[in-house]
């Protein structure tokens, strides 16, 4: 994998990066569900440590979601060019959001 900043890597972000990995194309999973999946209960530090993903895109972070099944953020944004990014990737997944939610709710892992 390619690093994009020189801090290193916390133990905890490694387990995140790894689990997501996990996540196949034209899948998601959402904040709360890969925090499960590493022995996390907070999906806020999920967040944040994919917010800091050095990795991307080979580490998909654009695939976790909200657990309302809304998009959620993407490089600690909520909205506007970034936001729009992680919906055109999606979308290049054929994973698409209708009414600001996941049309197709089989493509979600919870």
């Amino acid at each position: 994998m390619t690093r994009r900043r020189t801090e290193p890597v916390s133990a905890f972000a490694q387990r995140v990066y790894a689990a997501l990995c996990k996540i196949p194309p034209g899948h998601v999973i959402t904040y709360a569900a890969l925090g499960r999946r590493i022995g996390c209960r907070s999906p806020r530090a999920i967040g944040q440590a994919l917010r800091a993903n050095p990795f991307a895109p080979q580490v998909p972070c654009h695939r976790v979601i909200a657990s309302d099944l809304s998009p959620g953020g993407f490089n600690g944004r909520t909205s506007g060019a970034a936001l729009a990014k992680k919906l055109r990737l999606l979308a290049a997944e054929g994973i698409v959001f209708k009414n600001g939610r996941l049309a197709d709710h089989t493509q979600a892992i919870r």
